[in-house]
């Protein structure tokens, strides 16, 4: 009896094991191909972006620039480019991780499957919130960021706003409040692998 419990005891074991092993594998693949696949998304977020967003100014003649319709207007909605179907507002790149990601316009569950969501609000407000799976090749490294680091923004019509890190935070799955709380221009969050909680960073626009 004792030897068969035994058995039982190291077959179960076992089993559980390659049930780790498969869904570890499983999250691997499931995070390569959201990987690709938001490389290709940026691809073609970036060659249809407005030829003189991707062009130095200070050749030739100077002229004094126009004021953008976002700071006459901060309440617009956020232009939008659409992709196989799914609404983009713009590419977010964050220089620490290496990474270069487009942002759809609405979060969902299924949207957060292919990239970042804008989970509220807008860069033209200074209070934009993006989610992001932790995926490592889309949010999984955000606890890897420091205060100082670099993210930048490029909306649908080549306007590029820069933020610093300031701080990081650790927040509980339902504070939605608290992560929309504060005075800051951006900010990103991902659940931890456990989901049992929130890795937030706070950042302020340069300039702004």
């Amino acid at each position: 009896m004792k030897n068969n419990r035994g058995r039982l005891w190291i077959v179960t074991g076992l089993l559980l094991l390659a049930a780790a092993l498969c869904l570890t594998g499983y999250n691997l693949c499931d995070s390569r191909r959201a990987g690709q696949t938001a490389r290709q998304t940026v691809g073609v977020l970036r060659r249809s972006l407005p030829a003189a967003s991707q062009t130095p100014h200070g050749s030739g003649a100077e002229r004094l620039p126009e004021l953008p319709d976002y700071v006459l207007h901060p309440d617009m909605e956020m232009p939008t480019q659409t992709v196989d179907g799914t609404e983009y507002i713009g590419i977010l790149s964050i220089p620490a991780l290496e990474l270069e990601l487009p942002v759809i316009s609405r979060w969902s569950d299924s949207g957060l499957r292919l990239a970042p969501c804008r989970y509220s609000g807008s860069a033209y407000r200074d209070d934009m919130v993006i989610a992001g799976h932790n995926y490592v090749t889309h949010f999984g490294g955000l606890k890897r960021l420091s205060a100082g680091d670099t993210v930048t923004f490029t909306d649908m019509r080549g306007n590029i706003f820069s933020y610093t890190v300031a701080e990081l935070e650790t927040l509980r799955p339902f504070e939605v409040e608290q992560m929309q709380s504060g005075d800051w221009d951006l900010t990103l969050f991902t659940c931890t692998t456990d989901s049992r909680s929130r890795v937030t960073v706070r950042c302020v626009r340069n300039g702004a």
